[in-house]
């Protein structure tokens, strides 16, 4: 496929956009359809990392004995809800296999593709949109309470030095130097210099979506329902309010996306790791830069809004309604982290990651319908990943090779 052509995105959040707007820098005619308004969705509350060295999958060597201690803490950074665990057992099965120590070393190499050139793909589409002022690129610190918790992220912190990251060790002085506002309790840190993080998600997003508009794109409020082969080639975008032809579609609709893909032939095992977060207002500590306890599991970050504080992971499926109480939770840790936190004014947010049992999102064709295409299950790193994906997007809609290896992330690899 080559030469302008209309195509449309099924999604607008991060990905969706990103993908949008690398599309629309080749010349396409894009449109972009969403029931919710860009960044409104998942996009809205994450934690803000742009984490170029984030190598390491979620499921690692040994995650199984670590499982039934996270699930007995109730402060602890997984949940399941006992009434979904037999409809999510098939993804938990593929989940701990991910965990083999040949396929960690697999998955990490593909994520170092991935998110490794993120500020350098998220700067022509930031900068035509406006955004720089969101971007800040001042690292990143992983933090640990007790020695015993920084020996067992060893292996870890191999897997990413292995694939070319680079970190530095901090000791409890060097902690305090770096960010005053945390409480003395962090014995080792990490810190990740070439990482840093967005000031407002949602307003990223906001940002890309006006630019595309503002260049002649489309975007639609509206539910797709199904993607049909067209009469002349092409496809049609069946939603709840009409029928929309397309040359070519891009499916970026998060962690409702396999239902589409289902429909057009390709089984993709996609969980949503509902994540919740805690933003406050006025927080009357200043921390520099985005912060993860790592033992917690959780990170706070500092925004244009407040201190947002987001994490942890339960497993509950699409449709319960959300426990607030995983928020409170994380407002209590983020009062120990920072002593100092005002909690006064306090907005509570749950969203739903896309997420696959290896941990690497779906990108490239999908495998029974010609010019359709997959950039969805980026899970926790969509922020991070979503700059490289549009490119590569781009690039595949437009006939090119793609910059990075696509094998890890097809469809049918499950």
């Amino acid at each position: 496929m080559s030469g302008q052509r209309k195509v449309t995105v099924v999604g607008a959040g991060i990905v969706g956009m990103a993908s949008a707007s690398y599309l629309q820098r080749d010349g396409h005619d894009v449109t972009v359809i969403d029931r919710v308004a860009p960044g409104e969705s998942c996009s809205f509350g994450n934690a803000g990392g742009l984490s170029p060295g984030a190598v390491a999958p979620v499921a690692t060597p040994g995650i199984l004995k670590q499982i039934p201690s996270w699930l007995a803490d109730p402060m602890g950074p997984l949940a399941i809800r006992w009434s979904y665990l037999l409809p999510a057992l098939p993804w938990l099965l593929r989940f701990v296999r991910a965990s083999e120590p040949e396929r960690v070393e697999r998955i990490a190499k593909a994520l170092r593709d991935l998110l490794g050139p993120v500020f350098e793909s998220y700067d022509p589409i930031v900068r035509a949109a406006g955004a720089e002022d969101l971007i800040h690129r001042v690292g990143q610190l992983y933090a640990y309470g007790s020695e015993a918790a920084f020996q067992g992220d060893a292996t870890g912190r191999e897997l990413r030095r292995r694939n070319g990251v680079q970190f530095e060790v901090l000791e409890r002085d060097q902690i305090r130097q770096m960010e005053p506002a945390l409480a003395p309790i962090f014995v080792k840190a990490v810190h990740f210099g070439a990482h840093g993080h967005c000031a407002d998600p949602l307003g990223l997003v906001q940002r890309l979506a006006a630019r595309v508009a503002a260049a002649g794109g489309r975007i639609l409020r509206d539910e797709v329902r199904d993607i049909e082969a067209g009469p002349a080639g092409g496809s049609v975008i069946v939603t709840s309010s009409g029928r929309h032809a397309a040359d070519a579609v891009v499916v970026a609709a998060g962690a409702w996306s396999h239902r589409l893909a289902a429909r057009l032939g390709d089984r993709v095992p996609l969980e949503t790791q509902r994540g919740y977060h805690v933003t406050v207002a006025d927080p009357g500590v200043a921390p520099r830069r985005n912060v993860m306890w790592a033992e917690r599991k959780f990170v706070a970050t500092p925004m244009a809004m407040g201190l947002r504080v987001a994490g942890t992971v339960e497993i509950a499926g699409l449709k319960a309604a959300p426990d607030y109480r995983r928020a409170d939770v994380l407002l209590k840790q983020a009062a120990i982290m920072y002593p100092g936190l005002r909690t006064d004014a306090v907005t509570k947010w749950m969203g739903h990651r896309p997420c696959t049992p290896d941990t690497l999102p779906v990108i490239g064709p999908a495998t029974r319908r010609a010019g359709v295409f997959y950039a969805f299950g980026h899970g926790h790193t969509g922020l991070s990943g979503a700059s490289t994906t549009g490119k590569v997007i781009a690039e595949i809609v437009g006939g090119r090779p793609s910059s990075i290896d696509l094998a890890p992330f097809r469809a049918d690899r499950f």
